[in-house]
């Protein structure tokens, strides 16, 4: 070795499971060259603990030399700083905050850019605007964040990303930086996301719905009379919380919905998307936990569906590129995208068990009611 042994790991259970022959740095990766005594699922699971603890994810690789494969130990990504704090997601965070606070304020709150730009604190009256926002947004990904610790698995804190226009963000994601030991871990982690975050949907848009309409101001009013204004449509969820508690969905001209209905709204779309059963997205790991490598004939129909859905506004309903049609489009070309890059492949392949797949039926149920044909629309 061109380095001392000591700045690569290797634990006692190593040589235990794995006749070793030869160790290298090659590329910033340490390679085990070698031959496992078990099975290498097992082996896997017998050394990755170790390997975590001293900062690397271990996986079976093709050699560099050769077409043999041998244990490979890369270094875990460090995001945190030198006290531990992992800045990258506090930066995102402070930005996505402000985000959501200044589009927050200006959009739905109706606060004049002037006096924004004159009084920058004005922004903060669309607190509550960002608390349902990120509220349900956070819920979700710590929900995969929970499920992953729980299992053990190394995963992220949330990145939220800011967006300085419609609901201020893009949302937020995690990253999953270990491979999965099982069906039933994947499945947890995958619906972990999507089931809190519809809990938190819930409870936020029940929340706006209580609360007293946001009047539209008057000028507003008559402009959106002589020109095109964009329409948010309700989902089935949103509509049966509105009627559950015995408050209107929506409002005739001169008032809107509490802005705190709009991060229920905002949970119910993300929420649909990421139930797609395709690639890394939440519905993809659950189907693939739940049905098997027969989620990538399932994956494969996913685009064709999401193309046909465009075409079907488009020509059918005589829809423009900016009414959910080019919404659509772009899912399409990114589930084509995703798909082509494969699932997670867990490690052991057991049926995840009928209780689990009884909740992930349901939880494609409730997401079922989020979906909307033509979420947004001109009019």
């Amino acid at each position: 070795m061109a380095e001392s042994e000591a700045t690569v790991p290797r634990p006692e259970a190593l040589e235990t499971w794995y006749n070793l022959t030869d160790v290298r740095i090659e590329a910033g990766r340490v390679v085990y060259y070698g031959e496992p005594l078990i099975p290498e699922r097992r082996l896997l699971a017998e050394l990755r603990p170790a390997f975590r603890e001293a900062g690397y994810e271990l996986s079976f690789a093709t050699a560099a030399d050769s077409s043999d494969t041998a244990l490979v130990a890369v270094p875990l990504d460090d995001e945190s700083g030198s006290n531990g704090i992992p800045w990258i997601n506090v930066v995102l965070l402070a930005a996505t905050i402000l985000s959501t606070l200044f589009v927050g304020s200006y959009v739905w709150y109706f606060v004049p850019l002037e006096e924004i730009v004159a009084n920058p604190l004005s922004i903060l009256q669309a607190w509550p605007f960002t608390a349902a926002v990120l509220g349900v947004l956070l819920t979700h990904e710590l929900g995969h964040y929970a499920m992953g610790r729980y299992h053990g698995v190394d995963v992220s804190l949330p990145y939220l990303i800011p967006f300085p226009a419609v609901f201020g963000t893009m949302g937020a994601v995690i990253r999953i930086r270990d491979r999965m030991p099982s069906r039933t871990v994947l499945f947890d982690i995958g619906a972990g996301g999507p089931i809190a975050g519809l809990v938190a949907t819930v409870v936020v848009t029940a929340i706006g719905l209580s609360l007293e309409p946001i009047e539209v101001p008057a000028a507003m009013v008559e402009s959106s009379q002589s020109v095109d204004s964009i329409v948010f449509n309700n989902p089935l969820l949103l509509e049966g919380i509105a009627s559950l508690i015995s408050e209107p969905a929506s409002y005739g001209p001169g008032y809107n919905p509490h802005p705190v209905v709009i991060g229920g709204w905002v949970g119910m779309f993300f929420t649909v998307l990421n139930l797609l059963p395709v690639g890394q997205l939440d519905g993809g790991h659950m189907v693939r936990a739940m049905v098997g490598p027969r989620q990538e004939t399932i994956a494969a129909l996913v685009p064709a569906v999401l193309f046909g859905v465009a075409g079907y506004l488009h020509y059918i309903r005589g829809l423009s590129l900016n009414e959910s049609v080019g919404l659509w489009a772009f899912w399409g070309v990114f589930a084509l995208v995703i798909a082509a890059n494969g699932p997670a492949d867990p490690d052991d392949e057991r049926s995840i068990g009928l209780p689990r797949l009884l909740v992930g039926l349901l939880t494609f149920g409730v997401g079922l009611l989020c979906f909307m044909l033509v979420p947004i629309q001109v009019q």
